[in-house]
């Protein structure tokens, strides 16, 4: 009787097994595209936050902002600008000139990149060279207040 029993639970074990296995083919497998995946846009989000962080003077941050907007669009030129600015703050001076060389090639030289372009030279304390790009600028602004203002720096200095 026992062997009976233990026969009957072990079939009834082994059915319950193999019957486990198999998949329901009652299972809705459709796709959805009710709802699409949110776009990233890198102008609500890498460079807002950029920004952000360059007015609070968290320039490493703002670095890594700018830099992943750039490479999400190589083409924006106010990312390329915030990535020398804040080159330019973390005192990485050589990476500062190729994001301006960059900015240049996208957004052509204009006086308030020249003007950064300058203050970067005066950061690095290359005072000719500042002059020389600042009264570019200075010559290219309708309202040059920001130029004169790096320029009395640089002659404070």
């Amino acid at each position: 009787m026992r062997q009976i029993k233990f026969a009957a639970v072990a079939t009834m074990a082994a059915v319950l097994m193999i019957t486990g296995c198999t998949t329901n083919n009652n299972v809705d497998t459709t796709k959805t595209t009710a709802i699409q995946p949110a776009a990233k846009d890198v102008d609500t989000s890498d460079l807002a936050e950029g920004k952000a962080q360059f007015r609070d003077a968290n320039y490493g941050l703002a670095e890594a902002h700018f830099r992943k907007a750039v490479e999400l669009r190589a083409d924006n030129a106010e990312a390329w600008m915030g990535l020398a600015a804040s080159y330019d703050e973390l005192g990485r001076f050589d990476f500062a000139d190729r994001a301006y060389g960059q900015l240049v090639k996208v957004a052509g030289r204009k006086p308030q990149i020249v003007n950064n372009m300058g203050y970067s030279q005066l950061l690095r304390g290359n005072k000719k060279k500042a002059r020389a790009l600042l009264l570019e600028a200075k010559a290219g602004m309708a309202d040059p207040t920001v130029v004169d203002a790096n320029l009395a720096l640089l002659n404070k200095g």
